[in-house]
């Protein structure tokens, strides 16, 4: 009985509400999906009609055919990829030095890193605007990409420091005795080690740059336009093409689903050393 009462409990308090969780967080993209295979006349109908009589692609063939979501789709794996490349670029050996290294400032500059996180990123609009216009970035891949990186890389840092703060120093000072240096100490030791944090910020950085509006609009225009700015095109001021905008949410959506089926066994990992950490 008491087995019985305790399994009961742990049932209504832990997997009720974490169900309901999912079905609250998961209805909404069920019904974007269930959408954009609705006919044009059945999506207004009234009263609403869950399932569609005939399930239809026209508003992918629409979206695909008769509009750049296509090209704005390869413009916005381009900046990600991008972003992705240089953010670990720049947070791996940021990382491995302050994991390693004791210099004077260190505690503030990680400091510094959390509290950049603190303030709203509409601050930076203005002053990376400016710059990216005195530097001829302005509607460039690389433009987009380094303003990604602005907000992306502090907080990559963070993460990257605590995962490798895990990594017995022992290891650095055997490679050394060994003969290795400091390069390939970092490549040959610790990324191996570090790859699960490795990829998990790797798709923190990637999911943030796929899914940024504010940066992306006001540092794109005629030549690059990622998803999300193509996206508002189709709400318009006095009509909402609702086919359209269902089909292109998702198309924005699936890269990240499919992007964390595959690598889901080291992403659940690396967080799960980092939450320890």
């Amino acid at each position: 009985m008491i087995d019985r009462r305790s399994k009961t409990q742990r049932f209504l308090s832990i997997e009720v509400p974490a169900a309901l969780a999912v079905c609250i967080a998961i209805l909404p993209v069920i019904w974007m999906i269930i959408t954009s295979l609705k006919p044009s006349e059945e999506i207004m109908r009234w009263p609403v009609e869950i399932w569609p009589s005939h399930i239809t692609l026209e508003h992918y063939r629409s979206l695909l055919k008769e509009t750049s979501f296509s090209r704005s789709i390869l413009d916005s794996a381009m900046i990600a990829i991008g972003a992705v490349a240089l953010g670990l670029g720049v947070s791996v050996p940021a990382a491995y030095a302050f994991s390693r290294f004791r210099f004077r400032g260190r505690g503030v500059l990680l400091a510094q890193f959390l509290v950049i996180n603190m303030f709203p990123v509409v601050l930076l609009i203005i002053p990376l605007f400016v710059l990216m216009r005195n530097f001829g970035l302005i509607d460039t891949p690389l433009g987009i990409i380094l303003g990604h990186a602005t907000f992306a890389i502090p907080f990559s840092i963070w993460m990257m420091t605590g995962y490798m703060k895990a990594i017995p120093i022992d290891l650095d000072e055997a490679s050394a005795i060994d003969g290795a240096s400091r390069l390939q100490t970092l490549w040959l030791v610790v990324l191996p080690l570090t790859m699960p944090g490795i990829v998990t910020t790797g798709i923190y950085i990637f999911v943030t740059s796929w899914n940024e509006y504010l940066f992306a609009m006001m540092l794109s225009g005629q030549n690059v336009r990622p998803v999300t700015v193509a996206m508002q095109s189709f709400i318009g001021e006095f009509a909402l093409d609702w086919g359209l905008l269902s089909a292109g949410g998702t198309l924005v959506a699936l890269p990240v689903i499919l992007l964390f089926l595959l690598v889901q066994r080291r992403l659940v990992s690396g967080m799960t050393s980092g939450a320890v950490k």
